[in-house]
């Protein structure tokens, strides 16, 4: 997502380079470029009009500071109006409540009921909270199966009756008091379109259960019309917040640049991957910098922090640092940064990773699952021990993976390479190349 207008942003501010100021002269041609890169990503015409001259005037009347560039103080405009375009602050999730209720409402295709098991997900694992899932949905044919499925693959409960959603919807909040749920996350029912009798119900679900979030689930693929589709669920709801799904697809993004500003509801929740773990919460800044290819070190570091078990870090970092770093620990780490997801997804997060070309940058997970295996194929001996694998023992262990002696080689070259690479790191010898 934003590759593109990324890229066409990077490249129209890069030309500011050299300048001695900033002039209304040098950078009109800069703004035009700014201007038609967000028209091409499918932000609204208003929405791109008043951001270019917001960063023009800003620009115009900035002093430019001796110890900064004329190109570090555009940088820095730009990206501030990126983020207030994008809704200044992160907006956090209601949770004083007991339990907090959160209705999820949207069109049908949306992903909203993959939607709710990514949040109910994420409340579990980021904040350590009890959520119960309600089905609601009791007009599409296997909505409720979808969801006690999603709700029986994440283990969270979910609840259901044979009555209608206003009455489901009441009774799940006692339930979930009775059995000190944090969280009660109603899966309502979508339409093809906004229609009358979708939005009575929905008005009645509210007036009943009186939620303390209503968060629209919007598909990010569906562009402008998704300011539409906000402003008429906005009309007869008390929206707190939207969902945007889908993008990791091949989105514009223009959505996302248009909707806080046009509607006034904040973005919370961005769908990143269909795996249940792809919920992200939506920072502002981080999204900007992300779009101008100044990466997210925060995300990274997150990410990381919800995956991997600190204490068998901490351990690994211990044996790096007296050299007894092995092949068991190697195989143990391996299996911990597997579980970050695609490492392309993360090579992105870095800064400056389109300039470095690494946003294509493409691992094989064949290549992964290869070096695993060799792994496995030695015995707990070998894997302590490195130094005694030799040719007899190199070619029992390329038969035991189906693997070549020259791929057993490869990887125990590397090992060691990144042994003696990461010993000087953590002795402090080794020059960063930054």
């Amino acid at each position: 997502m934003f590759e593109s207008l990324g890229d066409r942003l990077t490249n129209a501010i890069n030309k500011i380079k050299g300048y001695g100021k900033i002039t209304e002269d040098n950078i009109s041609e800069i703004m035009r470029e700014i201007r038609l890169a967000l028209l091409e990503a499918d932000v609204n015409y208003d929405v791109v009009k008043e951001f270019t001259n917001n960063v023009k005037e800003k620009a115009l009347g900035e002093e430019v500071a001796k110890s900064l560039k004329p190109s570090e103080v555009f940088v820095k405009i730009v990206k501030d109006e990126l983020v207030e375009l994008l809704g200044g602050d992160k907006a956090p999730l209601y949770t004083d409540g007991k339990p907090s209720i959160l209705m999820m409402v949207g069109l049908q295709g949306t992903g909203k009921t993959t939607s709710i098991g990514k949040l109910a997900l994420l409340l579990r694992k980021k904040y350590n909270k009890k959520p119960l899932l309600v089905a609601c949905d009791i007009y599409r044919p296997a909505a409720i199966d979808q969801l006690k499925q999603i709700g029986k693959e994440l283990n969270i409960e979910v609840f259901s009756e044979d009555k209608d959603p206003v009455t489901i919807s009441k009774d799940s909040i006692s339930y979930a008091k009775e059995n000190h749920f944090d969280y009660v996350l109603i899966d309502t029912a979508g339409r093809l379109q906004i229609d009358e009798e979708l939005m009575l119900e929905l008005e009645n679900i509210n007036k009943e259960v009186n939620p303390n979030e209503i968060l629209l689930v919007v598909d990010s693929m569906t562009g402008q019309s998704a300011v539409d589709v906000i402003k008429g669920f906005n009309e007869k709801l008390p929206l707190t917040g939207a969902i945007l799904t889908k993008l990791d697809g091949d989105t514009k993004g223009g959505a996302a640049l248009s909707i806080r500003h046009l509607t006034n509801i904040p973005i919370k929740y961005i769908g990143v991957s269909e795996k249940m773990d792809g919920l992200e919460e939506f920072y502002p800044e981080r999204m900007a910098n992300r779009i101008l290819d100044m990466g997210d070190l925060m995300g990274m570091i997150e990410k990381a922090e919800s995956v991997i078990d600190e204490d068998e870090a901490l351990k690994t970092a211990q044996k790096l640092q007296k050299g007894k770093f092995d092949l068991e620990d190697f195989l143990s780490s391996f299996k911990q940064i597997k579980k970050l997801g695609p490492l392309e997804n993360l090579i992105k997060l870095i800064p400056g990773a389109r300039k470095m070309g690494l946003n294509d940058v493409k691992i094989d997970p064949k290549q992964m699952a290869h070096i695993e295996a060799i792994i496995q194929s030695m015995t707990p001996r070998e894997r302590r021990n490195p130094d005694i694998i030799k040719a007899s023992r190199k070619t029992r262990i390329a038969k035991g993976c189906g693997l070549s002696v020259q791929e057993v080689n490869k990887l125990l070259t590397q090992f060691d390479q990144m042994k003696k690479m990461m010993k000087q790191m953590s002795n402090g010898n080794m020059k960063m190349p930054f």
